[in-house]
């Protein structure tokens, strides 16, 4: 996060793509998405939930850059479990990870 915070999300993801497709542009991606990187507060149902994670915004637009990238072949989304909140946290972290799954897919 030191990164995100310090170049901001948008740079972060320009450095990392430009590091993975330097060799190969056409390079076919893979995309775990880790849904304990986003902030607690939106995403409370997961097994490893720290303050200060991703923002809305931050989580989605790691996505839509993969996505954009025109490479992203695969991607799964992990560390997401509804019996570990309130059913209103399990709601909420379900629905944003279905979102980030839309986003993966192209939609912003």
């Amino acid at each position: 996060m030191y990164d995100v915070d310090r170049l901001g999300v948008g740079e972060v993801m320009e450095r990392a793509m430009s590091h993975l497709l330097r060799s190969d542009p056409n390079r076919p991606l893979h995309v775990s998405y880790d849904i304990d990187a986003v902030d607690p507060r939106l995403a409370p149902a997961t097994g490893t939930a720290v303050r200060g994670g991703l923002t809305y915004r931050e989580a989605h637009y790691i996505a839509e850059r993969a996505a954009a990238s025109g490479n992203l072949c695969s991607a799964d989304l992990v560390e997401l479990n509804p019996t570990l909140s309130d059913e209103t946290g399990a709601e909420d972290t379900v629905e944003l990870g279905m979102q980030i799954v839309t986003s993966l897919m192209g939609k912003s």
